[in-house]
């Protein structure tokens, strides 16, 4: 039920009914329908139902199965992107990416996800308008931090130092860490030098990213 508080109160603002009308209907108190939208409780399971035939919705909408499955087929499209990205498959991976913003145009994971691929391919220009268009999406704090340390050396890569100077200087505490990244940047590297960290960070652990 992760996603069943956020959903009673949307749908029952969608309906325009109150906290009063819902309790009224299912013969409880208000203050129980409060405590449910607050997450601080939850509805036994046999009013489900009855919640879903006042909203007129469904009992898995409501619980929010659709959410728990769309945040299960990103998950799929990036574990298959970035087997393919392992393996040097970089185009079947920026296609698997670009088919997935057809279907998600917004999220940040899938513009990110090809933003790094463009950047494992060369493709600088757009990795970087990618970047800077998902990263202020993004609120996944490991995600953002290498995507940034990736971005730096993009940045470089392109010949925008100061650029990359300026974000290596913001970047968090972390693996990838100004303390890092900063000092790298700062000793001129060559461009197979630069993509082999642009590598590096991209096709690092991987874990929590996506």
């Amino acid at each position: 039920m992760l996603h069943l508080s956020e959903n009673l109160k949307k749908y029952r603002l969608l309906k325009n009914l109150t906290q009063e009308d819902v309790a009224e209907y299912l013969g409880i108190t208000a203050q129980s329908v409060s405590k449910w939208e607050r997450g601080e409780s939850y509805p036994d399971i046999t009013f489900l139902p009855a919640l879903a035939n006042i909203f007129e919705t469904s009992v898995d909408l409501l619980i929010g199965m659709d959410t728990i499955r769309a945040e299960e087929t990103r998950y799929n499209i990036h574990k298959k992107a970035v087997a393919y990205q392992r393996c040097g498959d970089y185009n079947s991976a920026e296609q698997t990416y670009r088919d997935a913003l057809l279907i998600y145009p917004n999220k940040p994971g899938m513009i990110l996800g090809l933003a790094s691929t463009l950047a494992l391919k060369g493709n600088t220009n757009e990795a970087i308008e990618l970047m800077e268009r998902g990263l202020p999406l993004s609120s996944n704090e490991k995600q953002k931090a290498t995507m940034r340390a990736a971005l730096c050396f993009l940045y470089l890569k392109a010949g925008r130092e100061d650029s990359a100077n300026r974000l290596a200087s913001e970047l968090p505490h972390t693996r990838e860490s100004r303390e890092v990244i900063q000092p790298l940047i700062q000793q001129g590297l060559s461009d197979i030098e630069i993509d082999e960290n642009i590598k590096t960070i991209i096709l690092g652990d991987g874990k929590g990213i996506w």
